[in-house]
């Protein structure tokens, strides 16, 4: 599933630009816990969460994480948003909760990352 479908699917707004909205992603994760992330994470995937702190990036960075979706329509502080353009994750927003924006996607056929 491409950046651009997904953003389309959860009524997102891209906060931080891509080069390439057609990058896929694979499969996605919704979790508060970065510990969570860290340890259930598969490369190219998709985060949603509702953090918008700066080790959220950090985060992604490590696991090999594509892009990050913030839900409830959280946008990040001007310093998350410069962390992310400089590691190249794009961020985006939704207006639903986690629950449904992973449902949304699910449906539409973005499997989860659970494979541990």
């Amino acid at each position: 599933m491409t950046l651009k479908e997904i953003a389309e699917i959860l009524d997102a707004t891209i906060i931080s630009d891509s080069d390439d909205l057609n990058v896929q992603i694979v499969n996605a994760c919704s979790a508060d816990m970065m510990s969570a992330v860290l340890y259930y994470h598969t490369p190219n995937s998709l985060l949603i969460t509702g953090l918008t702190q700066p080790h959220v990036i950090r985060t992604a960075e490590i696991a090999g994480i594509k892009t990050i979706v913030f839900v409830l329509n959280k946008k990040p502080d001007a310093l998350t948003i410069e962390l992310a353009r400089q590691k190249k994750i794009p961020l985006l927003s939704t207006p639903c909760c986690m629950y449904t924006a992973s449902g949304r996607l699910f449906s539409a056929g973005l499997p989860g990352c659970l494979t541990k």
